[in-house]
C-alpha cells in the first residue's frame, strides 16, 4: 500500500489504536508492553485518568489564545518548573528541537548584550542529538543527519564525549557556551560522569561561558530525579526540556537563570503555539503526578530493579548483551547483534524497545511502571535473546 506520508521513516508494520498504563493495543487486537514510551514521551503511560480529566476540562473551555495575552496556565507551569529547578524563567515551545533553538539563541544573545558579540560559537559533543533543525543538526555534528543539508550552520565545535582535554583544546575567544546532554539518549544512553560535568561548570565559570544542558529526554523524572543534572549537583545556566513534560501532548520549554536570559527581552523571541492554555494545562497535570511525594523515589526504585534484572539477563546472554547503561528508567543495552535485529526480536515477543546509537537498545518505560511489568519485560527480553542466540537464526542470517 502506498502512503502519502513523506517517506522519512522506516516504519514498523504495526499500528496502535489504544493504550492503558504501559500497554498498547494494536489494530490487530494484539497487546504490546511498551518499554519505549514513544521515545520517553509517555511519562505517565497511556490513558492516565488525571491527564484525561485535565484534557477534557481545559478542552471544553479554551485551547489557544496567543502569547500576546496573559495565559494563567503557562504562568503557573513556569512558576512550578522554576521553583523545582535552578531557573528563574521558562519559555514554552512545541518540541525539543524548538526548545534547543531557544537555548542556542539565549546563549548568543547573552554575550551580545554583555559586550562580547564575537562569542557566538559553542562546544558540543560527539554522539549528541539535539533535534532536526538546521541549527540543532549542526550542533550535534552527526554526518548522517547533515548529509545533503549543507552548508552546515557554523559556530559548533564537536568534541569527544567525556574528554576534558578535547574541551580545553577547543576553547577560543569565539566560544561562548558548552552544550551537553547529561545523559545522551540517541547517542546510546551514555551518562556523563559527574566529575566531567563539574569540570565543565568550572571551565564555564573561569572563562565566562554559559553551560547549556539538553534534558529533552532525561528530564521530568526519567533519571529518578526531576532533572538529571541533580544527579551530579551541577547546575546549568540554560536547559531544554520536552518529551515527558507533556505526557504525550506536544510541549517543550527552555529554562534559564535571570543572568543568562538578560538579553531575551520583548521582541527577541516568540512562538505561535508554545505555552497555550491546553498544552500548559496538561504540563501542570504531569507535574501534579511527578511531584507527588514518593513518586520519584518509586521511579528510582523501579530503575534499580530494572538494572538488576538487566544485569542478570546479561549474565545469561553475555554473547548478546555486552553492557547495561543508564540511570533511573532511562536504560540501555549495548548488544552484539545489529540493534535493529534486537529490537525486531523484542517486538516479536510483543515488547517495544527503541534503537539508539552505539548499537544500543533503549528501555524508556512509562514512569508509572511496576515490578510485575518489569518482570514481564525481562521475560520477553529473555525470549528475544534466546531467538537471537539460536543456531537456526544465526545460520539463516549468514
Amino acid at each position: 500500500m502506498t502512503s502519502s506520508l513523506l517517506p522519512t521513516y522506516a516504519r514498523a508494520p504495526i499500528a496502535f489504536e489504544k493504550g492503558e498504563g504501559a500497554w498498547l493495543t494494536a489494530t490487530t487486537g494484539e497487546l504490546y508492553l511498551d518499554f519505549g514510551g514513544g521515545i520517553a514521551v509517555a511519562s505517565l503511560g497511556y490513558s492516565h485518568p488525571h491527564l484525561i480529566k485535565t484534557l477534557h476540562e481545559q478542552g471544553d473551555k479554551l485551547w489557544h489564545t496567543s502569547n500576546l495575552f496573559q495565559i494563567p496556565q503557562a504562568e503557573r507551569l513556569a512558576e512550578r518548573l522554576c521553583a523545582a529547578s535552578f531557573a528563574d524563567y521558562a519559555f514554552f515551545t512545541n518540541s525539543g528541537a524548538e526548545a534547543l533553538e531557544g537555548v542556542i539563541k539565549t546563549a548568543r544573545k547573552y554575550h551580545s548584550v554583555s559586550g562580547n558579540p564575537h562569542k557566538t560559537h559553542m562546544i558540543t559533543f560527539q554522539g549528541a542529538f539535539h533535534g532536526r533543525t538546521l541549527a540543532t543538526i549542526a550542533a550535534a555534528g552527526n554526518e548522517k543527519y547533515l548529509d545533503g543539508f549543507e552548508p552546515r550552520l557554523p559556530g559548533f565545535h564537536n568534541v569527544a564525549f567525556g574528554d576534558l582535554d578535547a574541551v580545553k583544546a577547543a576553547l577560543s575567544p569565539e566560544i561562548g557556551a558548552i552544550l551537553i546532554e547529561p545523559i545522551q539518549g540517541e547517542g546510546g544512553i551514555r551518562v556523563a560522569p559527574a566529575q566531567f560535568l563539574k569540570a565543565l561548570r568550572a571551565l564555564c565559570d573561569e572563562h565566562g561561558l554559559l553551560l547549556l544542558f539538553d534534558e529533552v529526554q532525561s528530564g521530568v523524572g526519567r533519571s529518578g530525579k526531576l532533572f538529571a543534572y541533580e544527579l551530579s549537583g551541577v547546575m546549568p545556566d540554560v536547559m531544554a526540556i520536552a518529551k515527558g513534560i507533556g505526557g504525550g501532548f506536544p510541549l517543550g520549554a527552555f529554562l534559564a537563570t535571570k543572568e543568562a536570559a538578560k538579553g531575551m527581552t520583548v521582541g527577541t523571541h516568540g512562538t505561535t503555539y508554545g505555552g497555550n492554555p491546553l498544552a500548559t494545562s496538561i504540563g501542570n497535570a504531569v507535574l501534579d503526578i511527578v511531584l507527588e511525594p514518593g513518586f520519584l523515589a518509586q521511579v528510582t526504585a523501579m530503575g534499580e530493579l530494572l538494572q538488576q534484572k538487566l544485569h542478570a539477563l546479561q549474565d545469561r546472554y553475555p554473547g548478546i548483551i555486552l553492557e547495561v547503561r543508564g540511570e533511573g528508567l532511562m536504560r540501555g543495552l549495548k548488544v552484539a547483534p545489529p540493534v535493529a535485529d534486537f529490537t525486531t526480536a523484542a517486538r516479536a515477543q510483543k515488547l517495544l524497545v527503541i534503537p539508539a546509537g552505539d548499537n544500543v537498545a533503549r528501555l524508556l518505560p512509562p514512569l508509572i511502571i511496576g515490578a510485575e511489568e518489569i518482570e514481564e519485560a525481562v521475560l520477553r527480553l529473555d525470549a528475544a535473546c534466546q531467538t537471537l542466540a539460536s543456531p537456526q537464526l544465526s545460520g539463516a542470517a549468514e
